[in-house]
């Protein structure tokens, strides 16, 4: 996916994007005690600016401007930009910040490579791919986003090229706010409205045949009561494992 394509990608599902992907609290509260007291703070594929520190000095890049253009007011300054190709000299930050952006980067090795460079902290959030492939809306309703998710570059991947074994499972709480497609594992009536599956990219990429073919087996068996009895036990879980992993590389300074 080059620079325009990604651009493309999120200027046109990130219409709205603010608004249904908002940052949970705990979510943000691992990502800070992962970046400790690392200062500045380079945000890259940072988006609306979702887990951004607002105590220290912070700068955001993405390549859309569709994204940027929702962050808030008082928001941390934004630069057009792509990971592979970071505008900083070596060393310029205290810490990179990258949250579910490096499967975006078409060549995510040098990505990774450019926040090393500028940065002796990395705080990344990627996926267990094979994890997040057997979520039950892609195991019943839409299996075509298992080929997907597992064609994407996983956390393990991404720590290896880090060089670190600090790799943290984020937990996603029954109530989580963030609008990741797992977030609703255990509200699946959530699903029943097209309007959150133009919000995650994963979901946004379907077919629209496939994804309304998938609605439309999710309504079924929600009504006939099928989903529930597949999956009594998640009604009983205060968390779930949707894939989501922290990866914590360098050191603090």
């Amino acid at each position: 996916m080059g620079t325009e394509t990604r651009a493309a990608l999120y200027d046109s599902i990130g219409v709205g994007y603010a608004t249904m992907r908002r940052e949970d609290p705990r979510w943000r509260a691992r990502i800070l005690e992962a970046l400790g007291d690392a200062a500045p703070v380079l945000n890259v594929g940072a988006g609306a600016g979702s887990y951004e520190p607002d105590d220290r000095r912070v700068v955001a890049l993405d390549p859309s401007a569709a994204m940027l253009a929702q962050r808030p007011a008082g928001a941390a300054p934004c630069v057009l930009g792509v990971a592979e190709q970071l505008p900083a000299a070596d060393g310029a930050f205290g810490a990179t910040l990258a949250v579910l952006t490096v499967h975006h980067w078409p060549d995510w090795r040098r990505g990774l490579a450019e926040l090393r460079r500028v940065a002796p902290r990395q705080v990344v959030v990627a996926t267990d791919t094979d994890q997040l492939a057997r979520f039950w809306l892609t195991r019943d309703y839409v299996p075509e986003l298992a080929r997907y998710e597992r064609r994407q570059i996983n956390a393990a991947q991404v720590a290896a090229e880090l060089g670190t074994e600090d790799v943290r499972t984020m937990w996603i709480p029954g109530d989580f706010s963030d609008a990741v497609y797992p977030a609703f594992w255990r509200r699946p009536e959530a699903f029943l409205d097209e309007e959150l599956w133009r919000h995650s990219s994963a979901l946004a990429k379907l077919d629209p045949q496939v994804r309304r073919r998938g609605i439309d087996r999710l309504a079924s068996d929600l009504a006939d009561g099928t989903w529930r009895e597949r999956n009594a036990e998640l009604l009983h879980q205060d968390a779930f494992d949707g894939g989501f992993r922290l990866v914590v590389a360098g050191a603090t300074g």
